[in-house]
């Protein structure tokens, strides 16, 4: 749960426009209704029905518990004459104290109206009613929230389903959106497979500024603490502080950077790369490749190039092929995938920067339109910021709902 701490406290800002949406939705048009709990005041106060509770953990007799609650000043006195209770009085004494000590205690707690009520745990809480009004509300919010048209109009109509026309509470409808995102997003919560073949050749895209070359750099560390051989080829010719960066990740995990020099055919390098890979018998090669714009046609033909050239050494590569996304760029992002899939045969996602907007919808609009795998988020700079996906742990963090 390390990582789930990190992701509420850093996703979304911190803030998360979902989850204050749905706030603003159930206070705009709800009423304050009363939650009933039965109060444990009840049992002392009325003695003869539930004396035999009360005696059960009390060795003292009925008439001690009358003369706890009764108010009437002269009859514990006329009915306590016999002796023997007389006796026992001073043994049982400091017990029917505990008893009182047991009923003021839930009265700390409620309001005054819960006191005057003599609903010692009522609690007040704002429920509205699910109906078309509500329903339009949430597909805006979620819309606004980047998850998109369809599915945003998918996930209200499930919401709705058996639910219409009953009140729902804030914690109430989060929990249920909660759960309708983590079933959106299961079926695509996978980690990075790892295949038998040596070296698998992991190509790691996206366009300028998304944080592939940190990616690869969390990578590489994460798979040599799990005892892989990894090499990095640093693909980015074109950017010198690609390779320099690269570099610093290498030396941090101990991992080898094979580079070229500046303005060098990426492609080149990369088969140079997967020769060196097989020669060193490593287990993964992780190939940067330079940010490029979706719109760019000769970048993209660029990058078709490489995927060419590794198939001819090894024609089953590239064996991965991972898309880094900004979690910032929004619905931009559903171009992304539709451009990089054709050319480049995406494989997987990887999602950056989730610290770094107050909408992390478009994740969900991802894993509803494509169903491509999704196999690691991120939400900062450091090592352990990259992690597995959990659907559950980011359903809850972006919808608000707190888990133990």
């Amino acid at each position: 749960m390390a990582f789930f701490s990190k992701l509420k406290d850093r996703l979304f800002k911190s803030s998360s426009k979902l989850e204050e949406g749905l706030d603003a939705i159930i206070e705009d048009g709800g009423e304050e209704v009363m939650a009933e709990t039965p109060s444990p005041e009840k049992t002392p106060s009325r003695p003869t029905e539930d004396a035999p509770a009360a005696t059960a953990t009390l060795p003292a007799p009925e008439p001690e518990l009358e003369s706890v609650p009764e108010p009437e000043p002269q009859e514990p006195e006329v009915e306590v004459s016999t002796p023997d209770v007389a006796e026992e009085t001073p043994v049982s004494a400091p017990e029917p104290a505990s008893l009182e000590e047991v009923a003021p205690a839930p009265e700390a707690k409620p309001g005054f109206l819960a006191r005057l009520t003599g609903r010692s745990s009522a609690q007040h809480v704002v429920k509205r009613v699910l109906d078309d009004d509500m329903l339009e509300q949430l597909e805006e919010l979620l819309i606004a929230s980047d998850m998109g048209v369809d599915t945003a109009l998918r996930v209200t109509a499930n919401i709705a389903e058996g639910r219409f026309g009953k009140r729902l509470s804030t914690q109430e409808i989060k929990q249920i959106l909660a759960t309708e995102i983590a079933r959106v997003m299961e079926p695509v919560a996978k980690p990075l497979p790892l295949y038998p073949t040596t070296p698998q050749v992991v190509l790691v895209v996206g366009v300028n500024g998304s944080g592939k070359t940190t990616t690869i750099g969390k990578l590489a560390s994460q798979f040599k603490s799990a005892g892989k051989k990894v090499v990095i080829a640093a693909g980015d010719t074109f950017r010198a502080a690609a390779v320099e960066q690269l570099q610093v990740w290498g030396d941090r995990a101990g991992v080898p950077v094979l580079t070229a020099p500046e303005g060098s055919d990426p492609a080149s390098l990369a088969f140079d790369a997967m020769t060196k890979a097989q020669q060193d018998g490593a287990d993964l090669l992780l190939i940067d490749t330079a940010g490029r714009l979706q719109n760019r046609a000769d970048l993209m033909e660029e990058l078709s190039k490489i995927v060419r050239v590794i198939r001819k050494k090894d024609e089953t590569a590239p064996h991965n092929t991972l898309l880094v996304l900004d979690a910032t760029t929004g619905q931009n992002a559903v171009n992304q995938v539709e451009t990089f899939q054709k050319l480049a045969d995406v494989s997987g996602l990887v999602m950056t920067k989730l610290d770094g907007t107050a909408k992390g919808g478009i994740l969900v609009s991802l894993a509803d339109k494509f169903g491509l795998p999704i196999h690691a988020i991120g939400v900062g700079e450091q090592i352990d910021d990259l992690a597995p996906f959990d659907p559950e742990e980011f359903a809850a963090a972006l919808t608000g709902v707190k888990q133990d």
